[in-house]
């Protein structure tokens, strides 16, 4: 049988009124523009003239021809273009993301900063290759906990969750089912930190007891007995980098007695004791350079100052004395490349522990590579310091700057907590006046681009204190924890909500981000994970 064609279109009548006159098409004007690579501001090819009206993907795939890279591989890019500063307003954004054309974002934009006569300087960011699709439902309430949840980790692979609780026990929950793994006792008092080694071949805990125990993730049962010292509770664990030490990293713990421990996990014995804060460590973190790129122990503290010493021989390297109230919250630009060690998005196991520190010394290069490695300190002057203390990560003695690169302001309460984006190139920070703000920490210490520590917008839209904060790998989106009871997913394209995760029945005090799946616990005792 022969297809049938549709009845022709019925022609529009318009009832005794003249039909209209077609609209004719708007012409678009053409500008000059420049691509600037957004980490150092080289440009990356010379300018050229466009029509204003090319969406954002021809601007992707026009950068991708100019570049002069050998690869053949599309990199994804993110644009936007820097607001002058008489432009800006306070506590405004302080950039135009171009997310439909140059026309639409930058010369229709409400502060009429640029015009078509301007040469446009648009900062190019490339993107990650993968996009991390962003958490929408609950797929799994797991109860088990008879206390508040305190802390909750994924292992570096995120096969495995790792919960601490005030019921004194920590919790594995094996994230292919969802469902729990093991429950690990021990402890006498509440678990106040849980920390994964990069290899996920044990787990360490501390707890209100003044105990760090370690245990073996795979039985659930402990490595032998706890490791005691501190006179008071624990109030954090840092691993020592896989990319220093592979076969046996050490463990360093802080205490409210203020004094941090480091421990050799291979003997359960203790290293060395570092002394010198005069009021509780609330923070100790452990960096992947240093003198000569032996490693470095930042340590915050309630007596205002913050303590880097040499994580070798324990010795002190610096004292830095800018907070006016407790430092409370300090992150590393690599924090995310040292906790994920030879584990990256491709999903491949090294073989061996001399393949797993080529691999995890080979990203953290490439990322120091670009910003040798950066810390944030926040407190409860309600201000962030960024500083840069060694200048490249086998830096001599002296090298670096003990003055803050850059006082990062804005916060009307407390800073909570403050967290590096997986690329190192922005920071976000949480804090009691129910915002998170991001800060750019993508350029280069010779000052020369991309204002370290520059502020990029103010995320609201939770009403009460945000306690955590968690990135997704790919960078492109913050999820928050709040007072509140909710979860916030951000777009960081156009700093708005993206996924408001509601479900929990009281306070959120812990939350983490891996792959697609975000988890996270509070004051109603039951973990939540969240998936798209």
């Amino acid at each position: 049988m022969a297809t049938l064609l549709p009845p022709p279109k019925r022609p529009k009548r318009y009832h005794g009124v003249a039909e209209p006159e077609p609209e004719p098409l708007k012409a678009s004007p053409n500008v000059v523009v420049q691509f600037v690579n957004e980490h150092d501001g080289t440009p990356i090819a010379p300018a050229v003239n466009l029509p204003a009206n090319v969406a954002r993907e021809g601007l992707e795939v026009l950068v991708n021809q100019l570049r002069t890279k050998d690869d053949d591989e599309h990199v994804p890019f993110a644009f936007h273009v820097t607001l002058p500063e008489e432009a800006t307003k306070p506590n405004a954004t302080t950039r135009i993301v171009i997310s439909k054309s140059i026309e639409v974002d930058v010369l229709a934009h409400a502060s009429h900063a640029f015009s078509e006569e301007d040469v446009l300087v648009v900062c190019c960011a490339p993107q990650s290759v993968f996009k991390v699709r962003p958490a929408t439902r609950c797929s799994a309430t797991l109860s088990g906990h008879s206390s508040p949840i305190l802390c909750a980790s994924f292992s570096p692979t995120g096969n495995l969750l790792a919960t601490g609780s005030g019921d004194t026990l920590v919790r594995l929950w094996d994230l292919y089912t969802e469902t729990p793994s093991h429950a690990l006792t021990g402890h006498t008092g509440w678990v106040l930190c849980v920390e994964w080694d990069p290899l996920e071949r044990k787990l360490a805990s501390g707890g209100h007891d003044g105990h760090v125990r370690l245990w073996d993730p795979k039985t659930g049962k402990p490595l032998g007995d706890a490791m005691k010292g501190h006179s008071k509770w624990v109030t954090s664990l840092a691993w020592e980098p896989l990319h220093l030490n592979p076969s046996t990293p050490r463990l360093a713990s802080s205490s409210k007695d203020g004094t941090v421990r480091v421990w050799s996990t291979a003997t359960r014995k203790l290293e060395y004791a570092l002394g010198g804060h005069t009021a509780s460590i609330n923070v100790v973190k452990w960096g992947g350079g240093g003198l000569n790129g032996h490693g470095v122990l930042y340590t915050a503290s309630s007596d205002r100052t913050v303590r880097v010493w040499d994580a070798r021989e324990g010795k002190q390297l610096h004292i830095l004395k800018d907070h006016a109230h407790w430092v409370t919250t300090l992150a590393l630009n690599t924090d995310f490349v040292l906790r994920t060690g030879p584990f990256d998005h491709t999903g491949k196991r090294p073989l061996s522990d001399e393949g797993a520190q080529a691999l995890a010394l080979k990203r953290y290069t490439a990322l120091v590579s670009r910003t040798p490695e950066l810390l944030i300190s926040g407190s409860d002057d309600h201000t962030l310091f960024l500083w840069s203390l060694f200048a490249s990560s086998n830096a001599e003695p002296g090298g670096g700057k003990t003055k803050p690169l850059a006082r990062l302001t804005g916060h009307q309460r407390q800073v909570s907590h403050v967290a590096f984006s997986p690329d190192g190139r922005r920071a976000a920070s949480a804090g009691w006046d129910s915002a998170v703000r991001l800060w750019d920490c993508s350029g280069t210490l010779d000052g020369c681009a991309g204002q370290l520590g520059k502020f990029v917008a103010t995320l609201r839209g939770h009403v009460g204190p945000v306690y955590r904060l968690a990135w997704s790998v790919d960078s492109r989106m913050l999820v928050s924890a709040s007072k509140d009871a909710t979860l916030k997913i951000w777009d960081l394209k156009t700093y708005k909500i993206k996924s408001d995760l509601s479900g929990h029945t009281d306070e959120v005090y812990c939350v983490d981000f891996v792959a697609d799946k975000v988890v996270s616990g509070g004051r109603d005792r039951t973990v939540k994970i969240w998936k798209n």
